[in-house]
Parts: C-alpha cells; sequence; structure tokens
C-alpha cells in the first residue's frame, strides 16, 4: 500500500469514528437539543464522507449531492430548533 492508502484508511477511520459517536450522544441525549445537535454532527460528517469518496472515486457528482444535503440538514435544523423553541 502506498502513503495515499493509508491516509484515506486513517480519514474514513476518524469520519466513522465521529459518526459512531454522534450517534452514541443521540442516543444517550438527556434533552432534545442535545439529539439535535448529535443529528446535525452526524450530518456534517456524512457531508465530510461524501466529499471524501468523492475525492476518492473522482467523481464530482457526489459533491453536488453533499450540497444538496447539506441545504436540505441546515434547513432542518433551523425548523427543529424554532420548533423547540415553540415558534411553530
Amino acid at each position: 500500500m502506498v502513503f495515499e492508502d493509508y491516509f484515506n484508511l486513517v480519514i474514513i477511520a476518524i469520519i466513522s469514528l465521529g459518526i459512531l459517536l454522534g450517534f452514541v450522544r443521540f442516543l444517550k441525549g438527556p434533552t432534545a437539543s442535545d439529539r439535535v445537535v448529535a443529528l446535525d454532527t452526524i450530518s456534517v460528517l456524512a457531508i465530510a464522507a461524501m466529499v471524501f469518496m468523492s475525492h476518492v472515486f473522482g467523481r464530482f457528482i457526489y459533491v453536488d449531492v453533499a450540497l444538496v444535503y447539506a441545504v436540505l440538514g441546515f434547513i432542518g435544523v433551523l425548523a427543529f430548533a424554532r420548533y423547540l423553541e415553540g415558534g411553530i
């Protein structure tokens, strides 16, 4: 294996660990706000994984998918935050 392969494995391991820790926080979160933050963290890490996979596979359509997912995730977090504040 070359250096790039090891680097790719390290990056995937870091992103996977972050998603796992976010999922644990989502399950154990004592309040709804903690769960929303955990889901937002998981979504950001999923976006990072999509962009990284776009680089690895050389398929730049994944970047477009990641951008759409980022916008929809942001709107979802805003809507849920407004719901928690009693605005909806």
